[in-house]
Protein backbone atom coordinates (compact mmCIF):
# COMPACT_ATOMS: atom_id res chain seq x y z
CA UNK A 1 0.00 0.00 0.00
CA UNK A 2 1.17 3.47 -0.77
CA UNK A 3 1.72 6.21 2.33
CA UNK A 4 -0.15 9.09 2.50
CA UNK A 5 1.79 12.44 3.09
CA UNK A 6 -0.49 15.02 5.16
CA UNK A 7 0.57 18.52 4.57
CA UNK A 8 0.29 20.72 8.13
CA UNK A 9 -0.87 24.53 7.10
CA UNK A 10 -0.55 26.87 9.71
CA UNK A 11 -3.94 27.90 11.21
CA UNK A 12 -4.54 32.16 10.62
CA UNK A 13 -2.67 33.90 13.28
CA UNK A 14 -6.37 35.99 14.04
CA UNK A 15 -7.82 32.34 14.92
CA UNK A 16 -4.80 31.05 16.91
CA UNK A 17 -6.42 32.22 20.51
CA UNK A 18 -10.27 31.59 19.72
CA UNK A 19 -11.34 28.47 20.96
CA UNK A 20 -14.08 26.70 19.66
CA UNK A 21 -17.70 27.30 20.22
CA UNK A 22 -18.51 25.48 23.68
CA UNK A 23 -22.31 24.23 22.16
CA UNK A 24 -20.41 22.57 18.76
CA UNK A 25 -18.00 20.51 21.25
CA UNK A 26 -20.80 19.75 23.39
CA UNK A 27 -23.58 18.71 21.10
CA UNK A 28 -20.97 16.31 19.95
CA UNK A 29 -20.66 14.60 22.95
CA UNK A 30 -24.29 14.64 23.55
CA UNK A 31 -24.76 13.19 20.10
CA UNK A 32 -22.90 10.49 21.05
CA UNK A 33 -24.30 9.64 24.14
CA UNK A 34 -26.96 9.23 22.28
CA UNK A 35 -25.59 7.04 19.65
CA UNK A 36 -25.03 4.25 22.78
CA UNK A 37 -28.52 4.44 23.01
CA UNK A 38 -29.10 7.26 25.80
CA UNK A 39 -31.64 9.00 25.76
CA UNK A 40 -30.25 12.79 26.88
CA UNK A 41 -32.79 15.94 27.66
CA UNK A 42 -31.23 18.85 26.10
CA UNK A 43 -32.15 22.35 28.71
CA UNK A 44 -28.53 24.04 27.35
CA UNK A 45 -29.59 24.89 23.88
CA UNK A 46 -31.70 28.38 23.13
CA UNK A 47 -33.18 26.91 19.93
CA UNK A 48 -36.85 27.36 19.51
CA UNK A 49 -38.92 24.62 19.22
CA UNK A 50 -41.89 26.36 18.33
CA UNK A 51 -42.90 26.91 15.00
CA UNK A 52 -43.18 30.18 12.91
CA UNK A 53 -46.33 31.16 12.61
CA UNK A 54 -48.22 29.52 9.74
CA UNK A 55 -48.73 32.33 7.59
CA UNK A 56 -45.13 32.74 7.73
CA UNK A 57 -44.35 29.13 6.21
CA UNK A 58 -47.33 30.04 3.31
CA UNK A 59 -45.58 33.07 2.53
CA UNK A 60 -42.25 31.39 2.28
CA UNK A 61 -43.80 28.58 0.19
CA UNK A 62 -46.09 30.45 -2.38
CA UNK A 63 -43.42 33.07 -2.43
CA UNK A 64 -41.00 30.45 -3.15
CA UNK A 65 -43.13 29.08 -5.98
CA UNK A 66 -42.89 31.88 -7.94
CA UNK A 67 -40.70 31.97 -10.99
CA UNK A 68 -37.80 34.78 -11.16
CA UNK A 69 -37.14 34.63 -7.26
CA UNK A 70 -34.18 32.66 -7.28
CA UNK A 71 -31.58 35.24 -8.37
CA UNK A 72 -29.24 37.28 -6.83
CA UNK A 73 -30.56 39.77 -4.23
CA UNK A 74 -29.51 43.27 -3.25
CA UNK A 75 -26.72 43.59 -0.67
CA UNK A 76 -28.93 46.01 1.40
CA UNK A 77 -31.78 43.63 1.43
CA UNK A 78 -35.54 43.85 -0.20
CA UNK A 79 -37.06 46.70 -0.17
CA UNK A 80 -40.10 44.90 1.60
CA UNK A 81 -37.82 43.84 4.64
CA UNK A 82 -36.16 47.15 5.12
CA UNK A 83 -39.86 49.02 5.34
CA UNK A 84 -41.29 45.92 7.95
CA UNK A 85 -38.39 46.47 10.53
CA UNK A 86 -38.98 50.26 9.95
CA UNK A 87 -42.50 49.41 11.21
CA UNK A 88 -41.52 46.84 13.60
CA UNK A 89 -39.25 49.27 15.18
CA UNK A 90 -42.12 52.44 15.15
CA UNK A 91 -44.93 50.22 16.33
CA UNK A 92 -42.93 48.49 19.20
CA UNK A 93 -40.26 50.72 20.23
CA UNK A 94 -41.48 54.35 18.81
CA UNK A 95 -38.18 54.55 17.05
CA UNK A 96 -37.86 56.02 13.81
CA UNK A 97 -35.64 54.64 11.10
CA UNK A 98 -35.03 55.49 7.30
CA UNK A 99 -35.22 52.06 5.86
CA UNK A 100 -33.47 52.81 3.08
CA UNK A 101 -30.14 53.76 4.72
CA UNK A 102 -30.74 52.87 8.53
CA UNK A 103 -31.72 49.14 8.35
CA UNK A 104 -29.48 46.51 6.51
CA UNK A 105 -30.79 43.01 6.87
CA UNK A 106 -28.57 40.16 7.94
CA UNK A 107 -27.68 36.64 7.68
CA UNK A 108 -28.53 36.60 11.49
CA UNK A 109 -27.42 38.96 14.55
CA UNK A 110 -24.27 36.43 14.90
CA UNK A 111 -23.51 37.72 11.32
CA UNK A 112 -23.61 41.27 12.48
CA UNK A 113 -21.32 40.68 15.55
CA UNK A 114 -18.65 39.64 13.32
CA UNK A 115 -19.42 42.31 10.25
CA UNK A 116 -18.85 44.95 12.66
CA UNK A 117 -15.94 44.25 14.39
CA UNK A 118 -14.24 43.27 11.26
CA UNK A 119 -15.85 46.59 9.92
CA UNK A 120 -14.48 48.94 12.71
CA UNK A 121 -11.53 47.05 14.75
CA UNK A 122 -8.03 47.19 13.78
CA UNK A 123 -5.12 45.91 16.18
CA UNK A 124 -4.79 47.02 19.50
CA UNK A 125 -7.87 48.67 19.54
CA UNK A 126 -10.03 47.68 22.49
CA UNK A 127 -13.85 46.03 22.71
CA UNK A 128 -15.42 46.18 25.76
CA UNK A 129 -16.80 42.69 26.26
CA UNK A 130 -19.35 41.67 29.32
CA UNK A 131 -18.86 38.77 31.56
CA UNK A 132 -20.73 37.05 31.81
CA UNK A 133 -21.69 37.74 28.21
CA UNK A 134 -22.12 36.07 24.64
CA UNK A 135 -18.94 34.21 24.16
CA UNK A 136 -18.93 35.73 20.15
CA UNK A 137 -18.23 39.34 21.47
CA UNK A 138 -14.59 37.99 22.95
CA UNK A 139 -14.20 35.92 19.64
CA UNK A 140 -15.48 38.28 17.15
CA UNK A 141 -12.90 40.92 18.39
CA UNK A 142 -10.11 38.80 18.26
CA UNK A 143 -10.89 37.44 14.88
CA UNK A 144 -10.65 40.95 14.31
CA UNK A 145 -7.19 41.57 15.14
CA UNK A 146 -8.78 43.79 18.55
CA UNK A 147 -8.10 42.63 22.21
CA UNK A 148 -11.46 41.62 24.44
CA UNK A 149 -11.07 44.40 27.68
CA UNK A 150 -13.78 42.47 30.47
CA UNK A 151 -16.58 44.82 32.16
CA UNK A 152 -17.28 43.01 35.03
CA UNK A 153 -21.87 42.01 35.56
CA UNK A 154 -22.65 40.97 39.21
CA UNK A 155 -25.74 39.97 40.45
CA UNK A 156 -25.61 42.05 43.22
CA UNK A 157 -25.99 45.35 40.68
CA UNK A 158 -28.76 42.95 38.32
CA UNK A 159 -26.54 42.55 35.64
CA UNK A 160 -25.93 46.20 34.57
CA UNK A 161 -22.67 47.92 34.21
CA UNK A 162 -21.09 49.90 36.91
CA UNK A 163 -20.39 52.99 35.75
CA UNK A 164 -18.10 54.25 38.08
CA UNK A 165 -16.04 51.43 37.06
CA UNK A 166 -16.27 52.26 33.24
CA UNK A 167 -15.05 55.66 34.46
CA UNK A 168 -12.30 54.51 36.16
CA UNK A 169 -10.49 52.63 33.49
CA UNK A 170 -8.64 53.69 30.74
CA UNK A 171 -11.02 53.87 27.73
CA UNK A 172 -8.59 55.61 24.97
CA UNK A 173 -8.21 52.28 23.26
CA UNK A 174 -11.92 51.22 23.35
CA UNK A 175 -13.57 51.37 19.69
CA UNK A 176 -16.76 49.64 20.83
CA UNK A 177 -18.79 47.74 23.92
CA UNK A 178 -20.96 45.72 23.66
CA UNK A 179 -24.12 45.29 25.43
CA UNK A 180 -27.20 42.79 25.33
CA UNK A 181 -30.66 43.24 27.15
CA UNK A 182 -32.49 41.43 28.07
CA UNK A 183 -28.97 39.77 29.23
CA UNK A 184 -27.90 36.61 28.60
CA UNK A 185 -27.19 34.55 30.41
CA UNK A 186 -28.86 36.10 33.03
CA UNK A 187 -31.62 37.17 31.67
CA UNK A 188 -31.73 41.04 33.43
CA UNK A 189 -33.99 42.65 31.95
CA UNK A 190 -32.83 46.92 30.48
CA UNK A 191 -32.41 49.72 32.74
CA UNK A 192 -33.24 52.72 30.75
CA UNK A 193 -31.77 55.11 32.87
CA UNK A 194 -28.83 52.61 33.37
CA UNK A 195 -28.10 53.13 29.23
CA UNK A 196 -28.37 56.74 28.98
CA UNK A 197 -25.33 56.95 31.14
CA UNK A 198 -23.79 54.54 28.55
CA UNK A 199 -24.69 56.55 25.88
CA UNK A 200 -23.58 59.83 27.36
CA UNK A 201 -20.06 57.58 28.28
CA UNK A 202 -19.73 56.65 24.59
CA UNK A 203 -20.28 59.71 23.27
CA UNK A 204 -17.60 61.64 25.61
CA UNK A 205 -15.08 58.82 24.75
CA UNK A 206 -16.14 58.47 21.40
CA UNK A 207 -16.56 54.85 20.74
CA UNK A 208 -19.30 52.88 19.45
CA UNK A 209 -22.28 51.26 22.03
CA UNK A 210 -23.69 48.07 20.11
CA UNK A 211 -26.96 46.76 21.68
CA UNK A 212 -27.46 43.28 20.75
CA UNK A 213 -31.00 42.98 21.59
CA UNK A 214 -32.55 39.02 19.91
CA UNK A 215 -34.73 38.83 23.11
CA UNK A 216 -37.01 41.13 23.09
CA UNK A 217 -40.05 40.11 23.47
CA UNK A 218 -39.50 36.67 25.41
CA UNK A 219 -41.13 37.08 29.10
CA UNK A 220 -40.12 40.19 28.57
CA UNK A 221 -42.76 43.22 30.05
CA UNK A 222 -40.84 45.82 28.67
CA UNK A 223 -39.31 45.80 25.53
CA UNK A 224 -36.46 48.36 24.80
CA UNK A 225 -34.28 49.82 22.31
CA UNK A 226 -31.11 51.32 22.29
CA UNK A 227 -32.18 53.90 19.98
CA UNK A 228 -35.18 55.16 22.10
CA UNK A 229 -32.72 57.04 23.98
CA UNK A 230 -31.99 60.55 23.45
CA UNK A 231 -28.70 60.93 21.61
CA UNK A 232 -28.27 57.30 21.11
CA UNK A 233 -28.14 57.32 16.92
CA UNK A 234 -24.51 59.25 16.98
CA UNK A 235 -22.90 56.59 18.82
CA UNK A 236 -25.39 53.01 19.16
CA UNK A 237 -26.19 49.76 16.79
CA UNK A 238 -28.58 47.74 17.21
CA UNK A 239 -28.60 44.21 16.20
CA UNK A 240 -32.31 42.67 16.40
CA UNK A 241 -32.95 38.88 15.72
CA UNK A 242 -36.55 36.69 14.50
CA UNK A 243 -34.56 33.68 15.64
CA UNK A 244 -36.07 33.87 19.11
CA UNK A 245 -38.97 36.56 18.91
CA UNK A 246 -40.20 34.51 16.04
CA UNK A 247 -39.22 31.27 16.46
CA UNK A 248 -37.30 31.45 12.84
CA UNK A 249 -33.46 30.52 14.42
CA UNK A 250 -32.57 28.45 11.54
CA UNK A 251 -34.17 30.65 8.83
CA UNK A 252 -30.67 33.53 9.89
CA UNK A 253 -32.83 36.72 9.52
CA UNK A 254 -31.75 39.41 11.39
CA UNK A 255 -30.79 43.05 11.31
CA UNK A 256 -28.09 46.08 12.16
CA UNK A 257 -30.03 49.38 12.80
CA UNK A 258 -27.97 52.27 12.82
CA UNK A 259 -27.26 55.91 11.43
CA UNK A 260 -26.26 55.92 7.39
CA UNK A 261 -22.90 56.54 8.20
CA UNK A 262 -22.25 53.58 10.41
CA UNK A 263 -24.38 51.42 8.43
CA UNK A 264 -22.31 52.17 5.13
CA UNK A 265 -19.18 51.38 6.70
CA UNK A 266 -20.54 47.55 7.82
CA UNK A 267 -22.24 47.25 4.16
CA UNK A 268 -18.52 47.79 2.95
CA UNK A 269 -17.79 44.95 4.37
CA UNK A 270 -20.93 42.83 4.07
CA UNK A 271 -21.21 43.21 0.60
CA UNK A 272 -17.88 41.43 0.33
CA UNK A 273 -18.60 38.44 2.16
CA UNK A 274 -21.86 37.40 1.42
CA UNK A 275 -24.70 38.40 -0.73
CA UNK A 276 -28.82 38.97 0.10
CA UNK A 277 -30.84 36.40 1.62
CA UNK A 278 -33.07 34.33 -0.29
CA UNK A 279 -36.28 36.29 -1.97
CA UNK A 280 -38.91 34.22 -0.22
CA UNK A 281 -37.37 34.17 3.08
CA UNK A 282 -37.24 37.77 3.08
CA UNK A 283 -40.70 38.23 2.13
CA UNK A 284 -42.10 35.88 4.61
CA UNK A 285 -39.85 37.17 7.37
CA UNK A 286 -41.42 40.44 6.18
CA UNK A 287 -44.70 38.97 7.34
CA UNK A 288 -43.39 37.62 10.48
CA UNK A 289 -42.47 41.00 11.66
CA UNK A 290 -46.40 42.38 10.97
CA UNK A 291 -47.56 39.75 13.48
CA UNK A 292 -50.03 40.93 15.77
CA UNK A 293 -48.84 41.52 19.52
CA UNK A 294 -51.67 38.66 20.79
CA UNK A 295 -49.28 36.30 18.77
CA UNK A 296 -46.65 37.51 21.01
CA UNK A 297 -48.66 37.02 23.94
CA UNK A 298 -49.26 33.38 23.51
CA UNK A 299 -45.45 32.77 23.25
CA UNK A 300 -45.11 34.28 26.41
CA UNK A 301 -48.07 32.30 27.87
CA UNK A 302 -46.21 29.32 26.73
CA UNK A 303 -42.75 30.16 27.84
CA UNK A 304 -44.07 31.42 31.19
CA UNK A 305 -45.72 27.50 32.17
CA UNK A 306 -42.18 26.23 31.19
CA UNK A 307 -40.03 28.48 33.27
CA UNK A 308 -42.10 28.25 36.37
CA UNK A 309 -41.55 23.89 35.64
CA UNK A 310 -37.62 25.27 35.26
CA UNK A 311 -37.64 26.59 38.29
CA UNK A 312 -39.21 23.72 39.63
CA UNK A 313 -36.38 21.45 38.66
CA UNK A 314 -33.95 23.86 39.78
CA UNK A 315 -35.72 24.24 43.32
CA UNK A 316 -34.59 20.21 43.31
CA UNK A 317 -31.22 21.00 42.59
CA UNK A 318 -30.80 23.32 45.61
CA UNK A 319 -30.06 26.30 43.18
CA UNK A 320 -30.80 29.61 44.08
CA UNK A 321 -32.73 32.37 41.09
CA UNK A 322 -34.34 35.43 40.33
CA UNK A 323 -37.86 35.40 39.21
CA UNK A 324 -37.72 38.94 37.53
CA UNK A 325 -35.85 38.16 34.48
CA UNK A 326 -36.63 37.74 30.58
CA UNK A 327 -35.08 35.90 27.58
CA UNK A 328 -35.07 32.16 27.23
CA UNK A 329 -33.06 31.10 29.76
CA UNK A 330 -33.19 30.97 33.56
CA UNK A 331 -29.55 31.53 35.33
CA UNK A 332 -29.73 30.26 38.59
CA UNK A 333 -26.73 29.86 41.38
CA UNK A 334 -25.55 26.68 42.68
CA UNK A 335 -24.92 25.19 45.79
CA UNK A 336 -21.78 25.86 47.65
CA UNK A 337 -21.06 22.04 48.10
CA UNK A 338 -20.00 22.21 44.17
CA UNK A 339 -16.87 23.52 43.13
CA UNK A 340 -18.32 25.07 40.06
CA UNK A 341 -21.47 25.20 38.10
CA UNK A 342 -19.52 22.50 35.55
CA UNK A 343 -19.23 19.91 38.39
CA UNK A 344 -23.06 19.86 38.76
CA UNK A 345 -23.53 19.94 34.62
CA UNK A 346 -21.72 16.97 34.69
CA UNK A 347 -23.23 15.45 37.62
CA UNK A 348 -26.19 16.06 35.89
CA UNK A 349 -25.63 15.06 32.19
CA UNK A 350 -24.21 11.66 33.22
CA UNK A 351 -26.35 10.53 36.21
CA UNK A 352 -29.62 11.62 34.95
CA UNK A 353 -29.09 12.46 31.57
CA UNK A 354 -29.85 16.26 31.34
CA UNK A 355 -27.84 18.93 29.76
CA UNK A 356 -27.52 22.04 31.66
CA UNK A 357 -25.43 24.47 30.58
CA UNK A 358 -22.67 25.52 33.42
CA UNK A 359 -22.00 29.45 33.49
CA UNK A 360 -18.21 29.63 33.44
CA UNK A 361 -18.25 29.85 29.33
CA UNK A 362 -19.99 33.00 29.11
CA UNK A 363 -17.06 34.26 31.70
CA UNK A 364 -15.53 33.81 35.15
CA UNK A 365 -18.20 35.58 36.70
CA UNK A 366 -20.48 32.75 35.41
CA UNK A 367 -18.63 29.61 37.35
CA UNK A 368 -20.68 29.21 39.79
CA UNK A 369 -24.14 29.82 37.62
CA UNK A 370 -25.94 27.30 35.53
CA UNK A 371 -28.07 28.07 32.57
CA UNK A 372 -31.21 26.44 31.84
CA UNK A 373 -33.11 26.98 28.88
CA UNK A 374 -37.01 27.24 28.29
CA UNK A 375 -36.71 25.18 24.84
CA UNK A 376 -37.93 22.14 25.65
CA UNK A 377 -42.03 21.63 25.88
CA UNK A 378 -43.51 21.13 29.58
CA UNK A 379 -43.70 16.86 29.58
CA UNK A 380 -40.36 16.96 28.48
CA UNK A 381 -39.06 19.17 31.75
CA UNK A 382 -41.17 17.05 33.54
CA UNK A 383 -39.19 13.98 32.48
CA UNK A 384 -35.99 15.96 33.49
CA UNK A 385 -37.72 16.82 36.80
CA UNK A 386 -38.21 12.96 37.53
CA UNK A 387 -34.76 11.82 35.79
CA UNK A 388 -33.38 14.30 38.68
CA UNK A 389 -36.03 13.83 41.83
Amino acid sequence: MGSFFFMHIQEAHRIAGVKTYYFAKKLQEIRQMQAEGKSIINLGIGSPDLDPDSAVIKSLQSSAANSGVHGYQPYRGLAELRQGFADWYRRHFSVSLDPNSEILPLLGSKEGIMHISMSFLNAGDEVLVPNPGYPAYQSAAKIAGANPVFYSLREENNYLPDMQSLQNMDLSKVKLMWINYPHMPSGAPANPESLKKLVALAREKQFLLCHDNPYSFILNKTPFSILELEGAKEVALELSSLSKNYNMAGWRIGCLACNAEILNTVLKFKSNMDSGMFKPMQIAAARALELPDEWLQKQTEIYTQRREKVWELLDLLDCRYHKNTAGLFVWAKVPDIYSDAEELSEKVLHAHHVFLTPGKIFGTNGTNYIRASLCQDVSTIEKAIERCR
